[in-house]
């Protein structure tokens, strides 16, 4: 079991007997503070007084030969012993044949070596110390063998590989050494074994062969930092069209995903150094058009750099656009739909007058359609199509790519689900501006038939109106209350137009289809213009019929007091007619009609009362509103009027109290508001006497509080 348990690396002992055993920590019972304290330092200071002497074996000394067999043998027996157990152990090799180098026994110290590497040929310090050795002491065929077999057997290590070479070129043969690197340069390593390989030639300056190495080198590891170390050697020795050369072929080879920032740096300040500034600018030029724009950071500080030093101020200019272009390639890189970094992008673009990039930036800004066909996603994106065409036609005059914009734009719109009536109202206008009138007709006839709208139609008839094209707005109007028959202002457009051309029957008849449809969106508004329509013609009779007409569909407050404040304000017949003959009024005759405008005046308020007080009896305050009218008229009619008819029926105003209801019907408090009694319906109610002697009480009350 003891041997299952065994470690190696304890020298084949197990853990239990290698364990240290302690003492049990002694229990304190008395915790307080001694009398007499020590410190710590007193505490190190009587232990390595107390310290016994080391015990040390004795020095030996070996005086002949036998004693040194003996010695020699029983520390083989110790080292043989000791790599029977701990076999894996490196050190315990290194030590053995160290010490049979000491003793001189080269061959013996060989044989360890050999046997070590038997155990871990893998270990590149075995090899490494074997090595060493063997030079040391001179030994340079042996070294020569041990490096030879290290190499072979472990050529990605290339430590051995230095080693070897360096012990060839100390030797002073190069041509070994340069067969060495050789073989390893058939391994291909990395950067730094062929940096080796051209220092060493450079060292005896074979130029010709350091420059062959890096053709290879190139080959080999096509990167960037290897073409720019051999450009930077071609340069060092003054081959300027050579060094320019790699650069080229650089860029050539490596293509557009093996260039990078570091490489197009390097050729530009290369170009730098030799006072090519428009060589140079090119390259930067070319870099920030082809690099991805998270990766030139650096790029572009030293662009700017560069700029300051040797550019102008349209240099630096357009190096200031171009860090702004940058950020807005960045924007729209992260979210093409974001249409607000379009827009300044174009804007940026626009500032700087190229023709070409502002065209090609619209293209890439339209080309991002809104994902779904819903107005909201629409509203942003159809204003870069308008500026699109408003560049086309007032920047760069190119009326055709403009009417080629609109068509675009038009046909894209699913006009089925959303349409925007701007855009068909701007390439109808551009055509109007081109004197192109049939085109502009065309395109707002296809609008009402594919996407009829109020603004539309209004837009169309006033541009036909200013023509004078009569017949075309009759048309129009039609189509337009064909689409919306609810539309009242298209009603009361219609009319005023057939007024305006004289035509009074037209303008009657449009009012009568309209008032006749089942719906309307504003039918007051059609009602007074209806109205005010007969009473701009003097036809009083019409108009009290409309109202009459109109009460038949609606007793509103409103209705009531215009049409009262109508008849009051009707002008008497004998006024008419003096004024048409140019004489002097009857004042008979103009007593009694301004008599018969009050009493028709009257009747109409007495109407709206006795309504409001029998059928909508809840509503106490539009009673009590059309009260204070009535009120205000009859005062206005001087004489005539009779004020004390209106006063016997105002109400008396009292200040009450309500629950307030929450939503889940609990009670949230009490409200105030005023409450109307009226003369009839005090009579009618008998208990609101008690009320009115109640308030009494409290009004004598709160008089003599003051007093």
């Amino acid at each position: 079991m003891a041997t299952k348990e065994a470690d190696p690396s304890l020298g084949f002992l197990t853990k239990k007997e290698t364990e240290v055993k302690l003492a049990r920590p002694t229990r304190v019972k008395n915790k307080t503070p001694a009398p007499i304290q020590i410190t710590a330092e007193q505490i190190l200071r009587e232990a390595r007084e107390r310290q016994e002497a080391e015990i040390r074996p004795p020095k030996q000394k070996i005086t002949d030969e036998s004693e040194l067999a003996d010695y020699r043998l029983r520390k083989r027996k110790e080292f043989e012993d000791l790599i029977r157990r701990v076999r894996w152990n490196t050190s315990v090799w290194v030590k053995y044949a160290q010490w049979e180098e000491s003793q001189k026994d080269f061959a013996r110290a060989r044989s360890v070596w050999e046997r070590a590497l038997e155990v871990d040929y893998r270990n590149p310090t075995l090899w490494l110390r074997y090595a060493e050795v063997e030079m040391k002491h001179r030994f340079v065929n042996h070294a020569r063998n041990v490096w030879d077999r290290a190499v072979s057997l472990l050529p990605r290590i290339d430590q051995l590989w230095y080693k070897y070479i360096h012990m060839e070129e100390m030797l002073g043969n190069v041509a070994g050494a340069r067969q060495v690197f050789e073989r390893w340069m058939n391994w291909e390593p990395d950067h730094h074994g062929w940096a080796a390989y051209i220092k060493f030639e450079l060292r005896y300056n074979e130029l010709d062969r350091a420059r062959a190495i890096y053709e290879r080198y190139v080959q080999c590891h096509p990167t960037v930092k290897s073409w720019i170390r051999y450009a930077k050697f071609e340069m060092k020795n003054g081959e300027v069209a050579k060094a320019r050369r790699s650069y080229e072929r650089a860029v050539e080879q490596l293509g557009e995903d093996g260039q990078t920032e570091e490489l197009f740096v390097a050729f530009a300040e290369f170009e730098e150094r030799c006072k090519e500034m428009e060589r140079a600018r090119c390259i930067y030029k070319y870099a920030l058009d082809h690099i991805p724009k998270g990766q030139a950071e650096d790029l572009y500080r030293k662009f700017v750099m560069f700029e300051k030093q040797y550019g102008d101020r349209e240099g630096i200019e357009d190096v200031i656009v171009g860090k702004r272009r940058f950020q807005y390639e960045e924007e729209v890189k992260k979210n093409p739909l974001n249409y607000d970094a379009w827009f300044d992008y174009v804007r940026l673009e626009e500032s700087v007058g190229n023709k070409d990039r502002i065209r090609e930036i619209y293209e890439r800004a339209i080309a991002n359609v809104p994902p779904a066909e819903e107005k909201r996603y629409w509203q942003r994106y159809i204003y870069l199509w308008i500026n699109y065409a408003l560049y086309e036609e007032l920047e760069a005059e190119d009326m055709d790519r403009t009417r080629d914009v609109y068509r675009e734009c038009l046909k894209l719109i699913p006009h089925k689900k959303l349409s925007f009536a701007k855009i068909w109202l701007l390439a109808a206008q551009f055509e109007i501006r081109q004197k192109n009138l049939k085109a502009a007709r065309q395109i707002l006839g296809n609008a009402i038939g594919m996407a009829p709208k109020d603004k539309i139609f209004k837009t169309y008839i006033e541009i036909e109106l200013q023509l004078g094209n009569l017949n075309r707005c009759r048309i129009l109007y039609q189509k337009y209350l064909e689409w919306a028959p609810a539309n009242c202002y298209a009603w009361t457009k219609f009319a005023e137009l057939e007024r305006s051309l004289g035509e009074t029957e037209r303008g009657r008849a449009i009012f009568e289809l309209a008032i006749a449809q089942p719906v309307l969106d504003m039918p007051e508004l059609l009602w007074k213009a209806y109205i005010e329509f007969e009473l701009s013609e003097g036809e009083y009779e019409r108009t009290r019929q409309l109202y009459e007409r109109l009460l038949d569909r609606t007793k509103h407050l409103k209705v009531w007091i215009s049409y009262a404040k109508f008849e009051a304000s009707v002008t008497l017949e004998e006024e008419s007619r003096a004024a048409e003959e140019d004489q002097h009024p009857d004042p008979e005759i103009l007593e009694e009609q301004d008599r018969q405008r009050v009493l028709r005046t009257r009747g109409i308020f007495e109407r709206a009362f006795d309504y409001m007080r029998t059928s909508i009896p809840e509503q106490k305050e539009e009673r009590f509103m059309l009260l204070e009218e009535w009120l205000n008229m009859e005062s206005s009619f001087g004489s005539l009027g009779d004020v004390s008819l209106v006063q016997k029926k105002v109400p008396r105003k009292l200040k009450r109290k309500r629950a307030i209801m929450s939503e889940d019907g609990t009670p949230a408090g009490y409200e105030e508001y005023y409450d109307y009694i009226f003369p009839e319906d005090s009579a009618m109610a008998p208990n609101l006497k008690i009320l009115e002697a109640a308030y009494k009480w409290k009004k004598q009350k709160l008089d003599t509080d003051d007093d």
